[in-house]
């Protein structure tokens, strides 16, 4: 099947990301402090990231025919209220009356990257990441899991520029047959987790990309198949 030829806002996403990752090492050696070269360069990454993952929802709404009042991407909080099973199961009884009389204020606050509202329904959850290794992933499915405590069709995404998950994720196969150590984490948690990688190449934590030696090139086809992936969930 011949591939879609990519529109002006994907081949801008392109020239964005050269421009900004290799603009990051020159921004951060502004900064003489060690540790604040390193806060330069995650947070550059980060919010390099989270953008590419609003144009693209943007870009597969539209490219869906979508109408652009029905989708949001402001971003609110989740508040995830204490279970009542839990607070039944405490042994302590002054504990358990304490929790029942200010039940109000037992709750979790929860947000992820990017949140995707149609209809003012909260569609699709996406954490944005420079690169996940799985002491991560278990973070992001513990998060993924809560959200969905109260938004069971959610559709859960994480986009990485780069992959440090093992097995076949940072390959652009049509199949990803993934990792042992991160189907096993999958497998402990009801969460369909679409992970989408832009960057082709394992990540060497000793060749970071936004030194000039160690570059990668964001691909049109990455762009394209993660284009597809937002489709799918938005249709």
């Amino acid at each position: 099947m011949e591939q879609k030829k990519p529109s002006k806002e994907v081949l801008s996403l392109i020239n964005a990301y050269e421009f900004l990752v290799k603009g990051i090492d020159t921004k951060a050696r502004d900064n003489v402090d060690d540790r604040a070269y390193g806060g330069v360069v995650r947070a550059g990454k980060g919010l390099l990231v989270e953008s590419m993952a609003k144009s693209l929802v943007e870009i597969a709404w539209k490219d869906l025919g979508g109408d652009p009042q029905r989708l949001s991407l402001e971003k609110q909080t989740v508040r995830i209220s204490i279970k009542s099973e839990y607070i039944e199961k405490i042994k302590s009884l002054e504990v358990k009356e304490y929790i029942k009389k200010n039940i109000g204020d037992f709750y979790y606050t929860l947000k992820t990257d990017v949140h995707v509202y149609i209809n003012g329904k909260f569609k699709v959850a996406i954490e944005c990441k420079a690169y996940t290794e799985n002491a991560m992933m278990k973070r992001i499915l513990v998060d993924f899991t809560l959200f969905k405590q109260l938004y069971p069709d959610l559709s859960c995404v994480l986009l990485q520029l780069e992959s440090q998950l093992g097995g076949d994720y940072s390959t652009n196969n049509g199949v990803k047959y993934g990792s042992p150590s991160t189907h096993t984490l999958l497998s402990y948690f009801d969460v369909d987790l679409n992970i989408i990688t832009l960057l082709e190449g394992e990540r060497k934590v000793d060749k970071p990309i936004h030194k000039s030696e160690y570059y990668k090139s964001l691909r049109v086809e990455s762009l394209m198949t993660a284009l597809e992936v937002f489709k799918k969930l938005l249709r």
